[in-house]
């Protein structure tokens, strides 16, 4: 499973992978139970690679909060999505310390973690996960 195909759609519940396009759609498999189906050109769809948290210095890219949830949980699932808003924003200080409370919400945070807890029952290592070339050469 690649960290750069995984996609969230909106309306729909759980993250997919792309397995294929067409023209007129993109095939994708579910990682809960695996069912693939026909993503319409006009549903909205987030690419994870490309979604970034606010922080009170520069956004920082999720793949990089979720290598931090990862080391921090030993490569385990993360608290609940579901625990007190408290708890989870308690969590999330823990792996980013720096966000920006203001613009990012608590309904945010249940996402990200919600979406690392699918990743990592879908057998994701973070560990392992380089970053993608456009990010590597920027860096150079």
């Amino acid at each position: 499973m690649e960290f750069n195909k995984i996609i969230s759609v909106t309306g729909k519940p759980g993250l997919y992978q792309v397995v294929s396009q067409s023209k007129n759609a993109i095939i994708v498999e579910s990682l809960i139970d695996n069912k693939r189906l026909a993503i319409n050109t006009t549903q909205n769809v987030s690419l994870l690679e490309n979604i970034a948290i606010y922080t009170y210095e520069e956004d920082v890219p999720l793949l990089n909060i979720f290598k931090s949830m990862f080391e921090k949980t030993e490569g385990k699932e993360a608290i609940s999505h579901k625990e007190s808003a408290k708890k989870l924003e308690a969590f999330f200080t823990e792996v980013l310390p720096d966000y920006d409370a203001e613009r990012v919400y608590t309904s945010n945070i249940k996402k990200v973690i919600q979406w690392y807890n699918s990743l990592v029952k879908s057998g994701m290592d973070f560990s392992k996960i380089e970053a993608t070339t456009e990010e590597v050469e920027s860096e150079q």
